[in-house]
């Protein structure tokens, strides 16, 4: 895939970084109590690191979300951008 893709990272360390954190998190919370708090707790992190990345205020995205003003484009919508902004290859305009 990378020799196809040359615009592929050869490491994942963005990712393995971003589930240290979250997992050192927990491990200084004292994890969560329940099987429905590991789960919110897991999202919300997963949103909170993705607002970082995305460059968005978590807090004015909730506000959008809760208010439902829809001032705010998605998450969807921001990857998406971004991803049609990136100088990929045509080939990966094949993938399935």
């Amino acid at each position: 895939m990378v020799l196809s893709h040359p615009e592929i990272l050869l490491h994942n360390n963005p990712a393995e970084l971003g589930a240290r954190q979250c997992v050192r998190k927990r491990d200084v919370s004292l994890q969560a109590r329940t099987t429905e708090g590991i789960g919110a707790w897991d999202t919300f992190q997963t949103l909170v690191g993705t607002a970082n990345k995305l460059g968005v205020n978590m807090y004015q995205y909730f506000h959008d979300c809760i208010t439902q003003t829809n001032m705010l484009p998605s998450f969807a919508q921001l990857i998406e951008d971004r991803a049609n902004a990136l100088p990929l290859s045509a080939s990966w305009s094949h993938v399935p």
